[in-house]
């Protein structure tokens, strides 16, 4: 049987509801989405470019967190309550992300957590 580690760092936001930041079994950690919260407030920063970027730091935090970086995601999953926002996600995205790029969703969404412009979740793939 594999065990869940449980990942959970300060350097992202605390979960605002019923879940943890990330679970790893194995070598695969599956992080929760991040919207564009600032950890130290708790409070969204402004504008959409600034909530991408965030989202990205978050999640680069909890991968840290996990034993990995964003170099070791393999899936991303990106929402969006506005889908002609998608471009800036890309430009945004090149720079946390190198070729070859993760898998990836995009999905325009009608609303998020706290009024969010933008949120993301992942998975990640940890070698031994």
């Amino acid at each position: 049987m594999v065990e869940k580690v449980f990942v959970q760092t300060a350097a992202a936001p605390a979960a605002i509801g019923t879940y943890s930041q990330a679970v790893k079994v194995g070598n695969a950690v599956y992080l929760s989405g991040q919207i564009g919260l600032h950890p130290d407030t708790m409070t969204l920063v402004d504008g959409v470019r600034q909530q991408i970027h965030q989202v990205f730091s978050n999640l680069r935090a909890v991968a840290e967190a996990a034993g990995g970086s964003l170099a070791d995601v393999v899936k991303l999953n990106v929402y969006l309550t506005d889908l002609a926002d998608f471009p800036v996600v890309n430009e945004i995205m090149a720079e946390y992300f190198s070729q070859p790029y993760p898998a990836r969703a995009a999905v325009g969404v009608s609303q998020l957590p706290r009024g969010a412009l933008v949120e993301a979740d992942g998975i990640i793939h940890i070698q031994d």
